[in-house]
């Protein structure tokens, strides 16, 4: 199971004073008891600006001033992202895992080949068995500090990677029919079948004092995620165990569904996006793409038109001139027209680089059903 966790501030330092150790050793176990499941996991995890506040807590008041503005947050991000890595490369290392290092920006996630290549990337590190630790890329990017994007950077991650699973601990036990906090008669909702405008509204009020995102983030990141065919939970993150009891399918939290499938979404997106142009393959390309659910490989392509860039939608066309499939090309136009007809074992040496053996990837391709199959 691919499986993302996102956990907040809040999670990540109960007590508002510093990061909680022995909270984040039990994180860690339990990333590297899914590991060792067999399960791909990755880890969003918010707490670079609190850990930068830790970090000059040590310095005389007078050299950290009380400020409140963007930039100075942004400040303390840099200097917490460091201490938080150093943090968490200690603890997994403690079970013999691997991690890395993923800053990000809705804006990356927006821009077709840099969307590309953080996929790319992401997959990679799944296949090698390391766990992927991503934060919003707060430097430059300041959305996360205003409102709390991390939630919704973990959405755009699980669909980035076809997610099976999207986690989102808090120190709420889920979505209740009321404040739990002002109304004792509050009841924890276990199962969401679909958003809508009554669930949006039970979602409203702020999140803690150190943290940055409400329980409405959190519902507009579960939208987003079961959209694209990911199932959502928010829970606890201070029940016992909670990854390990929630993957065994324990009921706990607040569950939603998803409203399609990876496959069904990722076809929408895919063939609503308008092509930039054509690419044309020979018989035994076709009949890979068609028969035995292979990539488009550069030596099966005999032709390309129109002026397209790495990471756009592009229609493949057999040798009949009928298309047969439609599908996000890994090369742009000029580079792909260079390497046509030719082994994937060549193209560094025509390009002087290259983006992998596939033209197009068989998990960004669609078949066009009247292909005759």
């Amino acid at each position: 199971m691919r499986i993302i966790v996102k956990v907040g501030t809040g999670s990540l330092a109960p007590q508002g004073t510093r990061l909680s150790r022995p909270h984040l050793v039990e994180l860690a176990r339990q990333f590297a008891t899914l590991h060792g499941q067999g399960h791909q996991v990755v880890f969003v995890s918010s707490g670079a600006v609190f850990a930068g506040r830790e970090a000059l807590g040590a310095l005389p008041q007078r050299t950290m001033p009380q400020r409140k503005d963007i930039p100075f947050k942004q400040t303390l991000a840099a200097i917490g992202q460091v201490r938080l890595m150093a943090i968490y490369e200690q603890l997994f290392g403690l079970y013999g895992v691997t991690i890395a290092q993923a800053l990000l920006t809705r804006a990356d996630l927006t821009h077709r080949e840099r969307y590309l290549n953080a996929r790319n990337t992401m997959l990679s590190l799944l296949q090698l068995g390391v766990i992927p630790i991503i934060n919003e890329n707060d430097v430059v990017g300041v959305e996360e500090i205003r409102i709390g994007d991390n939630d919704n950077l973990s959405a755009l991650v699980a669909n980035l990677v076809d997610a099976d699973l999207l986690i989102i601990l808090t120190d709420q036990a889920g979505l209740y029919t009321a404040d739990p906090r002002t109304n004792p008669e509050a009841e924890l909702i276990r199962e969401v079948p679909a958003i809508d405008e009554s669930i949006r509204r039970l979602a409203s009020g702020s999140g803690t004092s150190f943290g940055t995102g409400g329980m409405a983030t959190k519902i507009e990141a579960a939208a987003m995620a079961t959209r694209s065919g990911t199932t959502v939970i928010i829970a606890a993150a201070s029940e016992p165990n909670v990854l390990l009891r929630l993957v065994e399918g324990e009921a706990l939290g607040t569950r939603f569904l998803p409203v399609t499938s990876h496959l069904e979404s990722r076809k929408r997106w895919i063939l609503a996006e308008p092509s930039r142009g054509e690419v044309h393959v020979d018989a035994g390309a076709a009949q890979a793409l068609l028969n035995q659910g292979k990539s488009l490989l550069a030596v099966g392509v005999t032709a390309v038109n129109g002026n397209f860039d790495r990471g756009q939608t592009v229609r493949l066309i057999g040798p009949e001139g009928s298309e047969i499939a439609r599908g996000i090309t890994h090369y742009h136009a000029k580079d792909l027209a260079a390497i046509r007809g030719h082994r994937s074992d060549e193209i560094a040496t025509i390009l002087g680089y290259e983006y992998g053996p596939e033209v197009v990837h068989r998990d960004d391709l669609v078949l066009i059903e009247h292909a005759g199959r």
